[in-house]
């Protein structure tokens, strides 16, 4: 309950902390008491618990924080809005930021480049993501996974188009599951398992994964090939919980700490044949999964990003050999991330072909792109390039 109490909130922020400032006639300066009665709210609201029970509950967490005082405020509140629950309901629908709980600029800027879709894709980043896992192919099969699972009374499903993806119907704790603690599977939304088909690494092959951390696609590349994978990432930090998904999986990958777009400092001038940038970004096709950010990311930052993907591509690119690939990742739904980055990349690169990509999702430029929740998916970009001479 306490997950699911967080994630909603964080989800329907805009829209009921809004509701709250609509109900009082000076701003609530008490940061723990304005969450508390959102999260209020959001019990009556998203949740539907019993009207009683939400108000009880918000109620005692008053006094749960040592701020008693604020009780009667909280039950008043919570009951003013029980009862004019449709008027202010119809308020808050009236307004698209209160009725997506999405700010103005990114509301904007799912307009500007997906006119037809933005309301489609406000509402399925206020939806659920199903828990989607790979199953480790070096130690189990897809099938046996399944059957394993389904043995012991656990719903899921496989994905035609992925082969080792696996759906769960419901949420679980994944480190109760059967085979998590020996390794037999990893969590790893459908669409960054493309990730591992598209860089199609072979035997021997030497491969760079940037940007690597937590370290789902490194892993997926070495339970597809006995490759000599690299692992980068400027968050020393970070790699120390890649090497912890790698040693449960039973996977070994050149760790590196160091920035991407800085390769003088750590390449030691061997090209790579392969190369996997999945590039640090808005991260707008995982709201779903992550709705705070909706709360922290702001306009001014996808300018910022985007010039920081294009250091990180300029710099990768001299690392790969001739005829070897790039497989530029986002999970970005802006175009400026994606199609416009994969087109100025590409004019700044005489040697750079994009490749076809056996993916069916939407066109976009020389990419693809997923949006949030189809085929039951995250929001994804890939783009394939080929070095030639």
């Amino acid at each position: 309950m306490l997950s699911a109490l967080l994630n909603e909130s964080s989800r329907w922020w805009l829209r009921f902390a809004a509701a709250v400032d609509g109900m009082i006639e000076r701003p609530i300066r008490d940061a723990e008491i304005k969450a508390l009665l959102v999260l209020g709210l959001v019990q009556l609201e998203i949740l539907q618990l019993p009207d009683y029970a939400a108000v009880a509950a918000t109620v005692d967490a008053t006094r749960v924080l040592r701020k008693p005082n604020f009780a009667g405020f909280a039950n008043a509140l919570l009951r003013r809005w029980l009862r004019e629950r449709e008027t202010r309901l119809r308020a808050l629908d009236a307004d698209a930021v209160t009725r997506t709980a999405h700010p103005a600029w990114l509301l904007d800027a799912i307009r500007a480049d997906y006119a037809d879709r933005s309301n489609d894709i406000a509402a399925a980043n206020n939806a659920e993501a199903p828990l989607w896992l790979r199953a480790n192919a070096r130690r189990t099969s897809r099938d046996a996974l399944l059957q394993r699972f389904r043995d012991n009374e656990i719903a899921c499903e496989s994905a035609d188009a992925l082969p080792d993806a696996i759906v769960l119907r419901d949420s679980a704790d994944i480190t109760q599951l059967p085979g998590f603690a020996e390794g037999l599977f990893s969590v790893q939304d459908g669409a960054a398992q493309f990730a591992a088909t598209l860089t199609d690494p072979q035997e021997g092959e030497r491969i760079l994964d940037a940007c690597a951390a937590p370290g789902g696609k490194t892993a997926h590349l070495l339970e597809r090939a006995n490759a000599r994978v690299t692992a980068l990432d400027v968050d020393a930090s970070r790699l120390t919980r890649v090497r912890e998904n790698l040693d449960r999986l039973g996977l070994r990958a050149d760790l590196v700490a160091d920035d991407a777009a800085e390769p003088s400092t750590w390449w030691d001038r061997v090209p790579f044949d392969r190369i996997l940038l999945d590039a640090p970004c808005s991260a707008t096709g995982i709201i779903r999964r992550q709705p705070d950010i909706k709360l922290h990311r702001r306009a001014g930052d996808i300018p910022a990003l985007a010039a920081a993907q294009s250091r990180i591509l300029d710099a990768l690119w001299p690392m790969l050999k001739p005829g070897g690939r790039l497989v530029y990742a986002t999970c970005s739904i802006l175009a400026g991330e994606n199609a416009r980055q994969i087109d100025a990349f590409l004019s700044r690169h005489d040697d750079a072909r994009a490749l076809p990509l056996p993916l069916r999702w939407h066109a976009a430029g020389h990419g693809m792109q997923n949006l949030p929740g189809e085929s039951g998916m995250d929001g994804f970009f890939y783009a394939m390039v080929e070095k030639y001479t």
